[in-house]
């Protein structure tokens, strides 16, 4: 190699390498700098010296038929090729970077993906030219790409046979013969808390070369790559590559070329290859069309446990190590620096500690410092780590609690901090329409989840609330609904969980092919998500997303296109599921300000096909598909309950009066399956349309000795749905309950016992108290005995009497009193029983 080459084996994102790789170019003043990373990204080099432009960041580059197959290169404040191009833009050198170009890497990669695959035998360890196989690698970190360096080079467990005679990290080799347990933190102790050492990158690279060497040994003795023969051919041509650029660097007269690499790449560099070798390596490249961009990125995602390949364990930690040694920082005077860079991490984690309310005084702080000099001390360091730190913080802090540890981990160790990007990036159209109505919105984005409050009453709430639906039919998931927060549908509240995440920068460039703005592009999304043979209950769905994202030319093409399905289907399953999120939308739509009128003839349409079809539907069905079909009738129970609840028309009227006689049908039937049979009773009983008399007589014919107990419990629990209120309220029902009970042989007793204590498991703790106090109390004189009757002459197959035990013609008087203050809509036939007289005198009788 020419003398003209000087090359700097750096880690990627380490603050040591940063410091000492700006010392070298100090003293040597290149004239050329060579610095790893795609030759793409060259155009978006003018923009390092925007003030908008502030690390974490990454250098996006994506396919632009294929945007999900993307590629990351981050850089943080303290990533040496970060700080080598900052020093090239100061002092006016130029400077290239010098990997395999993405256009032929996805290329290459795209042509491995649609060849057959027999297993998965090789590692897919990253480097910077890694794809993100789609939105939900992303999500998981597991195709991040980065740029090979010793954390990249730990061994996949199932790589292959070579591999597996090798540890786990190479540099493991070199960390056990200095007496550290690992490679990390051997490098983290030598280079990156340290980094003052002049003969630093020619240590490392002595040390990489040995290692590699050894590697070589290794893998040649069982004939293949330690890491895979895709592994070592891309390797292969990105260091031919990368070689080459070299040659054109010194070809063009430069005298001092830095060459700014991956440690592990410089041995490959320096051996003696000649240029034919590697132009006949590179022959014949595959191209792709790709574009780069900027897109901001979090320490978080630079986070190796993020899955990121080249990633570092605490990158909030290296970011403290180069604050407190950057160039030009003032130092306190008569302190030492490893004193005010300790003292400064442990005053960063009081405060963290102060806002989450928990104790940590100054002298916490001082005698913590102490703690952690003198470890570092007894173990023969410098200085002290980010272990002995966290030992100190451990005892004299946290009194040796692991919890606030582990809130130290996440808000400074590894850290909340999300880089921005100028305005001016190459972006698709949609990116710019999203951060334009973040901007209008006041919705900033940021690293840290926060909670967010809507009230849907106020205007900018209400397009926050559209905005964020938007995204989420877009697949940009930057919030999520909090339904455990607050109550979030049905209401003016709705709260979402946001928290920005990087690679919502591909879902954007993977959703601009729908539209050039949020709402265009959703209502594309969704209508290509639909197709002839998607359900009703989809349909339905789609409705309730497009209304609450606020897209109305959509809305109406799916209620025309559902109120379709729906005359042609005859599957009442279906019908019944559509009904929930229609009548949601329908009830609560004023909230939203939507036009709601366009879905009350679709419900009512639905609700009287249902009922058509639900007694036919209901019959022989075994205990699963009753069980779901109760879950289905209940729902739609609770929607048309939604429906009539607005203002009274003649067509909600007649779906109700369907919708009843169904459950009628189904109740005083034998057809059904015993469990929907009981239901019905109950929501009939529950909506005033069956009085206790008939009830009682149901209870009679149903729980009879003649029924198959399995059938008994499954009308019992059908009857009382999950709920024991009819059980403590209504003397009739309880009496027959308990008549029922009495009644049973020991033999009939112990084989319903099981059966009957599976619907009362489905109580609250306080019901069962209160049923369990009821039974001991003596019951009511009037209420057992009639109700006792009927169950009794039930089972002899005779009729129940029907008369109640109160006097009727003194308890109607209250009736249209309780209903005006309780508002329970009881029907017209029992309120217009009570005289004309006027309230205080039916009062008056009533008290004395």
């Amino acid at each position: 190699m020419s003398d003209a080459l000087h090359f700097f084996g750096i880690r990627h994102h380490g603050p040591g390498c940063a410091r000492s790789l700006l010392a070298a170019l100090e003293r040597l003043q290149p004239d050329c700098i060579l610095v790893e990373g795609p030759p793409e990204g060259e155009a978006l080099l003018p923009l390092l010296q925007s003030p908008e432009l502030r690390p974490p960041v990454a250098m996006l580059v994506y396919r632009q038929d294929e945007p999900s197959h993307a590629a990351f290169y981050p850089f943080a404040e303290f990533s040496p090729e970060w700080q080598a191009l900052h020093w090239a833009g100061r002092h006016q050198v130029p400077v290239r970077f010098f990997d395999l170009p993405q256009t032929h890497a996805m290329a290459i990669e795209a042509q491995r993906r649609e060849q057959p695959r027999p297993e998965q035998a090789e590692s897919e360890a990253g480097g910077q030219d890694d794809a993100v196989e789609g939105g939900e690698a992303a999500a998981a970190g597991q195709a991040l790409p980065a740029a090979e360096d010793r954390a990249d080079m730990a061994l996949d467990g199932e790589a292959n046979i070579a591999a597996r005679h090798l540890p786990g990290d190479p540099l493991d080799w070199l960390a056990h013969a200095a007496g550290f347990e690992d490679g990390e933190s051997w490098w983290n102790r030598l280079v990156e808390e340290r980094g003052d050492s002049e003969q630093l990158f020619e240590s490392i690279a002595e040390a990489m070369a040995a290692v590699r060497c050894e590697i070589a040994k290794e893998s040649g003795a069982h004939g293949e790559h330690w890491r895979g023969a895709h592994y070592g051919r891309r390797e292969a041509l990105r260091e031919a590559w990368m070689r080459q650029c070299m040659r054109e660097a010194v070809r063009a007269g430069h005298q001092r070329i830095a060459v700014v690499c991956g440690a592990w790449h410089v041995p490959a560099l320096k051996e003696n290859v000649t240029a034919k070798a590697d132009s006949a390596l590179l022959k014949g490249l595959p191209k792709a069309k790709v574009q780069a961009t900027w897109a901001p990125w979090t320490y978080r995602n630079l986070a190796s446990s993020s899955g990121y390949g080249a990633g570092v364990t605490s990158p909030g930690w290296y970011a403290h190590l180069w604050q407190c040694s950057a160039p030009g920082k003032a130092l306190v005077a008569a302190a030492p620096a490893s004193t005010v860079r300790t003292a400064g991490w442990l005053a960063r984690v009081a405060h963290l500690l102060r806002e989450k309310d928990l104790d940590c005084s100054s002298a916490h702080i001082i005698e913590a410092t102490r703690l952690a000099e003198s470890l570092a001390a007894l173990r023969g360091q410098p200085s002290p780590g980010l272990e002995e730190l966290n030992e100190a913080i451990s005892t004299v802090i946290c009194m040796g609690e692991t919890a606030p540890l582990q809130l130290i981990e996440d808000g400074l160790t590894v850290g909340d901090v999300l880089g921005t990007v100028p305005a001016d990036v190459p972006q698709v159209p949609l990116q710019r329409d999203i951060e334009q109505q973040q901007k209008t919105l006041r919705l900033k984005p940021e690293a840290a989840t926060r909670l967010l409050a809507l009230d849907l009453r106020k205007d900018t709430d209400l397009a926050r609330s559209r905005f964020l639906h938007r995204l989420r039919l877009l697949g940009i998931d930057w919030g999520t609904l909090a339904r455990d927060a607050q109550r979030n549908r049905g209401t003016f509240r709705e709260s979402w969980q946001l928290q920005w995440q990087p690679e919502l920068a591909v879902r954007i460039i993977e959703a601009s092919v729908h539209g050039a703005t949020v709402a265009q592009a959703a209502t594309a999304r969704l209508r290509a998500s639909l197709t002839p043979g998607t359900p009703l209950p989809a349909l339905a769905q789609a409705i309730d997303d497009a209304l609450l994202a606020d897209l109305p030319q959509l809305v109406e093409a799916l209620v025309a296109t559902l109120a379709e399905r729906a005359a042609t289907t005859g599957d009442v399953a279906q019908l019944l599921q559509a009904l929930p999120p229609l009548a949601g939308v329908y009830r609560y739509g004023s909230v939203r300000q939507t036009d709601t009128a366009l879905l009350a003839a679709v419900i009512d349409s639905l609700v009287l096909r249902a009922a058509i079809g639900l007694p036919v539907a209901c019959m022989a069905m075994d205990q699963e598909a009753a069980a779901a079909m109760r879950t289905q009738v209940l729902a739609a129970h609770d929607a048309l309950r939604l429906r009539g609840a607005g203002e009274p028309d003649a067509q909600a009227g007649e779906s109700r009066n369907a919708w009843r006689a169904a459950l009628r049908s189904l109740a005083m039937g034998d057809a059904a399956a015993a469990l929907l049979r009981g239901m019905a009773c109950r929501l009939l009983l529950d909506e005033h349309l069956l009085e206790s008399g008939e009830a009682v007589a149901q209870f009679g014919r149903n729980l009879s000795l003649g029924v198959a107990p399995m059938d008994v419990a499954a009308w019992l629990d059908g009857f009382l749905n999950q709920q024991a209120l009819v059980l403590l309220h209504d003397e009739a029902i309880w009496g027959a309950v308990d008549a029922w009970l009495t009644q049973l042989g020991e033999a009939q007793f112990a084989q319903i016992l099981p059966l009957v204590r599976r619907s009362f498991s489905a109580f609250s703790n306080h019901e069962r108290q209160s049923l369990g106090e009821k039974a001991r109390r003596t019951p009511v004189g009037g209420a057992a005995g009639p109700a006792a009757a009927a169950v009794a002459q039930g089972a002899a197959g005779g009729a129940a009497p029907q008369a109640p035990p109160w006097d009727e013609a003194r308890a109607v008087l209250a009736l249209p009193v309780l209903d005006e203050l309780l508002g329970l809509e009881l029907p017209a036939a029992l309120t217009e029983q009570a005289p004309a007289a006027p309230v205080s005198e039916e009062l008056s009788e009533v008290t004395p």
